[in-house]
């Protein structure tokens, strides 16, 4: 059996006992995110023994496959988290937040994939090849990183604990994926216009993507940092553990359908040695190392797309500072940028008795 302890805010524990399979809730799982979370459940024989697909009334009724069934959308209501014991959150910020105390007053764990509760000092944010241990200190709420975030932390992290690092500068190349599934329809549908001679209508986005870039479209805020770049900022601090950490991020939406790209540059005390640096990499949890310089082959959103590793490459020395180094990652958005990373997290919990 596995042994749930579940803390209210009012700090009295629950114990929960479970057998060996996990009645799991999706909420928002008709979007790219949920859709991700289901098939993630098949491939990686998580002990599902009942699954819950919510979403919002619009979508009620549409029925999704699992394994060698259909499931049929629930809109979700008061009693959705009724006997469930795991909820993977991805309906957005306001929607988490509704919920979250429904979800965790039910005796649920919701692993959040919402920017809702990550600078929450009482709720974990997690990255499960980084920082595991905070899970332990949930209290019924975990929070899933921005996906930019975990693509950069998975590929630097393993540097930092040989040489803490003094400071990150990154400038994100970010997929139509990261605006969701109608998002992706929008850039081909618009794409097909410019090649037919007509002009593109954004919808989803503020302007057309198809054939173009912009800075991200998240809200700027009065330091003149847009809202998706102070969460690479806030978030890498607070899953390093280090709050003084000196990052500055520039991120920008491009015309690829899925998959991130990020071009690093990470500045020690001291050089760091760039074999050992490959070494690291190449042996890192959940990454995958991808240089061929003869070829001046390195890692592409279409590499990336639907892996499970971040993939690394282009690692090299700064020329204006000795003791900085450069590189270049793409990952999935959807996979470890949102539902793969949460789906560890529920791993994590199982493992780990949490």
């Amino acid at each position: 059996m596995i042994k749930f302890v579940v803390i209210d805010r009012q700090n009295r524990k629950e114990e929960k006992y479970l057998s060996n399979e996990i009645r799991v809730a999706i909420l928002g799982a008709t979007g790219a995110v949920g859709v991700e979370l289901i098939n993630l459940l098949v491939e990686r024989n998580f002990p599902v023994k009942e699954l819950k697909l919510l979403s919002s009334p619009r979508s009620a009724g549409k029925k999704m496959p699992f394994k060698d069934t259909l499931i049929e959308v629930e809109a979700v209501n008061e009693h959705s988290f009724d006997d469930v014991d795991i909820v993977l959150a991805s309906a957005g910020g306001s929607i988490s937040k509704a919920w979250a105390k429904t979800i965790v007053d039910a005796g649920a764990v919701m692993i959040d994939n919402s920017s809702a509760f990550r600078m929450d000092d009482s709720i974990p944010l997690v990255i499960p090849e980084i920082n595991p241990e905070a899970a332990e200190n949930h209290s019924g709420i975990i929070a899933n990183p921005n996906c930019t975030t975990i693509l950069m932390g998975v590929a630097i992290y393993p540097l930092h604990q040989i040489q803490p690092i003094e400071r990150i500068i990154v400038s994100t190349y970010q997929s139509a994926s990261g605006a969701g599934a109608r998002a992706m329809e929008e850039v081909k549908t618009q794409a097909q216009a410019i090649l037919n001679g007509e002009t593109p209508q954004p919808e989803i986005l503020p302007y057309p993507l198809a054939f173009n870039l912009f800075p991200h479209n998240s809200p700027v805020m009065d330091n003149g940092y847009c809202e998706e770049e102070l969460k690479m900022v806030n978030e890498t601090r607070k899953i390093f553990s280090e709050p003084q950490l000196r990052v500055s991020a520039t991120c920008v939406r491009v015309p690829v359908l899925r998959a991130h790209s990020e071009a690093i540059n990470l500045e020690f005390a001291n050089p760091f040695d760039l074999n050992q640096a490959r070494e690291l990499i190449a042996q890192a949890e959940g990454v995958t190392l991808l240089e061929d310089w003869e070829k001046n082959y390195f890692p592409m959103p279409i590499d990336a797309t639907g892996k499970d590793d971040v993939l690394v490459g282009r690692i090299r020395q700064d020329l204006s500072n000795p003791n900085s180094i450069e590189l270049w990652l793409c990952g999935d958005q959807i996979r470890k940028g949102a539902a793969l990373n949460a789906v560890q997290i529920a791993e994590l919990l199982i493992e780990k008795n949490l």
